[in-house]
């Protein structure tokens, strides 16, 4: 049986079984890997441009990869919401057949090791030039306690000391909702424009995915309330056995109450004791503060691939070879030497 590839518009995706199965949620799904977020990110954050999938399929074996056409070619069907972007499917023929069938410029972003390499391995088979650096860095915490006061016992004395003294005067009233409410989304989005953070990307992209993840029990939304005002808010889902953390946002008035860091607390014990996740996912960025709740740290990273046959792409290939001969050590967040 000869490897069939082709690419399919995400609405046409979801009409074919394996497909749909593909890329549908399960107990080692991520949210970046359904189609209903693909889907919600085309319609929302790149309406103007074609997004699809290409896919390579033998039989009942199968590898789609989500992309997007730009003017520099083809890139990741992702933004700044996703935490990684991957191929489905680690076939490495139809990966292989999948890199052949693609003519354009490549550029994927931010992917984790073992899919840029994968990915990184399939197009060098078929004669495309390109590399592999890193772009980024994703916290992690796997949960090996029995407990979230087990766990909690292992954070850093500061944190501690600081949750026991904040919290000690109950002022800072603390919620972890499981369902989307019109007003505790206006709660999020009141803390979130009172707080550091940037203008939010795209207000209707994340409300809607919260209130698909609230109707499908996979919310955890929190709110901070000081005398009945809210004052700090966090995003959370929970899937595939981890819970993502996309959001977090505290009102800079308050800061010395510390309703972050309580309702942060607050969060990681209902995903511990509650939900009984494997891993807590602290997205994307080498933010200082999340050393204090994570474990772990690894970096994110970027590939670039070229054609050689295309005279086009000969200018960026040269700046790729020339970047490739400066040789500088990896070092992660808060190591040293």
């Amino acid at each position: 049986m000869a490897i069939r590839v082709y690419h399919v518009d995400l609405r046409e995706a979801q009409a074919d079984p394996a497909l749909a199965a593909l890329f549908a949620r399960s107990d080692t799904s991520a949210p970046f890997d359904r189609l209903d977020w693909l889907r919600l990110l085309a319609e929302t954050c790149f309406a103007q441009g074609r997004c699809f999938l290409a896919v390579a399929r033998e039989g009942d074996r199968i590898v789609a990869l989500p992309l997007r056409e730009t003017a520099f070619g083809f890139a990741q069907l992702g933004n700044w919401y996703s935490f990684f972007i991957r191929p489905l499917g680690r076939d490495v023929d139809l990966l292989s057949a999948l890199a052949a069938s693609l003519h354009r410029p490549l550029r994927l972003y931010p992917m984790l090791q073992e899919d840029a390499e994968a990915m990184a391995g399939a197009l060098r088979s078929q004669g495309w030039l390109g590399n592999i650096e890193v772009c980024d860095f994703n916290y992690y915490c796997d949960i090996t306690s029995s407990c979230f006061e087990d766990w909690w016992r292992a954070r850093p004395g500061a944190l501690r000391a600081t949750v026991r003294r904040k919290g000690r005067d109950g002022a800072v009233d603390l919620q972890v909702l499981s369902q989307f409410s019109d007003d505790a989304w206006d709660a999020y989005e009141t803390v979130y424009q009172r707080s550091w953070k940037p203008a939010e990307g795209n207000p209707a992209f994340l409300r809607r995915f919260a209130e698909a993840e609230g109707a499908a029990g996979a919310l955890r939304l929190g709110i901070a309330r000081i005398d009945g005002e809210p004052v700090a808010a966090q995003f959370w889902t929970i899937e595939g056995g981890t819970a993502w953390i996309h959001k977090l946002a505290h009102d800079e008035r308050h800061k010395a109450r510390s309703p972050g860091t309580l309702l942060a607390q607050a969060m990681f014990s209902h995903a511990i004791d509650v939900d009984k996740v494997s891993r807590i996912d602290f997205g994307t960025g080498a933010d200082a503060y999340k050393r204090d709740w994570m474990d772990a740290v690894r970096p994110l990273y970027r590939i670039e691939f070229h054609r050689l046959s295309s005279p086009s792409s000969w200018p960026r290939l040269a700046r790729l070879a020339l970047r490739g001969w400066i040789k500088r050590p990896l070092v992660l967040p808060g190591s040293t030497g």
